[in-house]
Parts: C-alpha cells; sequence; structure tokens
C-alpha cells in the first residue's frame, strides 16, 4: 500500500497561479481573483501579487490593483512589474506626475523583462507635458530595447514629424 503524498504548497501555489492566469486571459476576472489569491495564500509571490492587480485595473479597480503592486514590491523589490504597473495606473486615474518615479524605478529594477515599457509610458508622460524632445528620447530606448515595438515607433515618428 502506498501512502498519499500530500502536494507540496509551493507546487499548488504555481497551479493556482497558471490557472489565474488562464481565467485572466479568458476574461473570466472573478475566477482568475479567486485563484490568484488561493495562490497568494499558499505562496506568496511578487507575480502573483502583480498579475492580481493586474487582474483588478481590467476592471477599472485602480486603488487594488496598485495595492497589490506595493505588496508584490514588498515579497521582490527586484522585481520590475509591478513599479511599471504602479506608474501605468496612476496616468489612468490621472496622477500623471506621481507616475514618473514609478517608471524610473523599473527601469532601474535587477529582475525585469520588458524594459521597453517604462521607457515608452514615460516618454507618454513627457509627451502630455510637452516635453517633446524627452519624450522621443524615451520612445528611442523603448524601441532599442524591443525593436517590433509599434506603439514607440509609433509615437517616435509622431514627434520627429511635429518637429520637422
Amino acid at each position: 500500500m502506498s501512502e498519499k503524498k500530500e502536494t507540496d504548497p509551493e507546487e499548488l501555489s504555481k497551479e493556482y497561479f497558471d490557472k489565474a492566469y488562464q481565467y485572466q486571459v479568458a476574461g473570466k476576472l472573478k475566477h482568475a481573483i479567486r485563484c490568484y489569491l488561493r495562490s497568494i495564500e499558499l505562496r506568496p509571490t511578487a507575480e502573483a501579487h502583480t498579475f492580481l492587480g493586474w487582474t483588478y485595473s481590467f476592471m477599472g479597480k485602480y486603488g487594488e490593483a496598485i495595492a497589490e503592486c506595493k505588496k508584490a514590491i514588498e515579497v521582490d523589490p527586484a522585481f520590475g512589474n509591478p513599479y511599471n504597473d504602479i506608474g501605468a495606473y496612476l496616468i489612468e486615474i490621472g496622477n500623471v506626475e506621481e507616475a514618473i518615479p514609478w517608471f524610473k524605478r523599473a527601469m532601474e529594477a535587477e529582475r525585469y523583462e520588458p524594459r521597453h515599457y517604462p521607457h515608452f509610458n514615460l516618454g507618454r508622460v513627457l509627451e502630455t507635458q510637452g516635453k517633446w524632445v524627452e519624450a522621443m528620447e524615451e520612445y528611442k530606448r523603448a524601441v532599442e530595447f524591443f525593436p517590433q515595438y509599434t506603439l514607440a515607433q509609433e509615437a517616435l515618428q509622431r514627434l520627429q514629424s511635429r518637429l520637422n
């Protein structure tokens, strides 16, 4: 007779995270939230808090989204995504000036793959402030990090044509 092995909490947490992401992509946001919360309950990770915040943002719940990103930063300050996300959420609620330091922190984060996003987002802020040359520099940096990023390419071309 074999003993039934208990599921490792870390493994189970990842399973809930993966399921939550599937729900999120499918637009089943309430299901996604439940699964992200269960994943966090089993093993808090910066990713789970950040993705839970992302889900809240899809529902227009920017306060909750920002709170989750701040929890993500507490869990892992080196993870760059929540810094960028906080900045993006602040833009959405009209706190454009407050977003700037968050984008800069995302740029400096040790563990952050889509490095083009904070540059693009900072470029958006600078563009709305009329700082077109500085905005163009950020759009250029975004394209340097990810040459196929069409939003940054288009923004750069738009500003270049305005300055010519």
